[in-house]
């Protein structure tokens, strides 16, 4: 991998590689060529593969190559044990993803049936490698993470804010840049999350970050870890309820076929963030980090 981080670029040259990724996530089964993505971008072969590996941190090639379901199946953590483990060294102190040490409280089942009342929900939007990422954020960590193409952006900022409807809000883009750059930045940076969520799915979204980088688990694997493999369905809808996307990495757990299943944000995005991590984890050795 790289040694320097994916960067947050010009919005024109971020809107070319959104495209391209857009075009990616429709095509990957055509295996586009490296002209044809160019193409997309309106880019020459040359320019355009050295800006995409700068803005991803892979190659588009690579990119490509991990699109498939083959490679989330690949993935799939197949014995329970690992994840017992990691779940058995304490949720309640620091996660890891990726090379972020990750902090995690729950909002107070006052706050929760307040429904933001008393709260200041600082938000933003801000480019990233994989498309405009909105942020919210309290004065604890972050509380809520979406993405979205520009299109969508009006939609999912309004879903978004929404699960705190007697928030006080303020709107800080420059924030919501700082986060993004923290998120996708390779160094060690601690990160806290805020999230709001009935006991049974602060438990499922702590098990998630017990997920390794560039891995996947299935729903009925969660479920015999939080309680029994009959909770699975139940596993799933605490999954979709998630409102802090990537950092509580929801994307990370498909069917047992191999299946990607929904997400909040699209099975496109979501096969997107896999390919995404899938490739990284392997140029940085990343599928044989430790649980911490």
């Amino acid at each position: 991998m790289p040694d320097s981080a994916p960067e947050l670029l010009d919005r024109n040259t971020f809107e070319r590689m959104a495209r391209t990724v857009r075009y990616i996530t429709e095509h990957y089964q055509e295996q586009p060529s490296l002209d044809a993505l160019a193409g997309i971008a309106h880019l020459s072969p040359h320019h355009f593969q050295r800006t995409f590996t700068r803005w991803a941190g892979i190659s588009p090639k690579k990119f490509v190559a991990h699109m498939t379901l083959d490679q989330a199946k690949k993935s799939l953590i197949r014995n329970q044990n690992v994840l017992s483990a990691a779940l058995d060294a304490g949720l309640s102190g620091p996660s890891r993803l990726h090379d972020l040490s990750i902090t995690f409280e729950a909002m107070t089942p006052g706050q929760m049936k307040a429904r933001g009342k008393g709260l200041t929900i600082t938000y933003g939007v801000s480019p990233s490698p994989l498309g405009l990422c909105i942020v919210c954020a309290t004065e604890i960590g972050v509380c809520g993470l979406a993405f979205a193409w520009d299109e969508e952006k009006d939609e999912t900022l309004n879903k978004m804010i929404g699960r705190w409807p007697h928030a006080d809000f303020a709107q800080d883009n420059d924030l919501a840049k700082k986060i993004t750059k923290v998120i996708f930045d390779n160094k060690t940076h601690p990160i806290a999350l805020h999230a709001m969520g009935t006991n049974f799915q602060i438990q499922v979204w702590k098990a998630l970050l017990s997920i390794p980088f560039g891995q996947t688990a299935t729903y009925k694997i969660i479920a015999e870890n939080v309680c029994t493999a009959k909770a699975s369905r139940a596993v799933g809808a605490a999954n979709a309820a998630n409102p802090i996307s990537l950092l509580i990495p929801c994307h990370r757990v498909i069917r047992e076929s191999g299946a990607l299943a929904g997400y909040a944000w699209g099975e496109d995005r979501k096969r997107a963030l896999l390919a995404w991590e899938s490739a990284r984890a392997a140029e940085s050795g990343a599928h044989h980090d430790s649980f911490k």
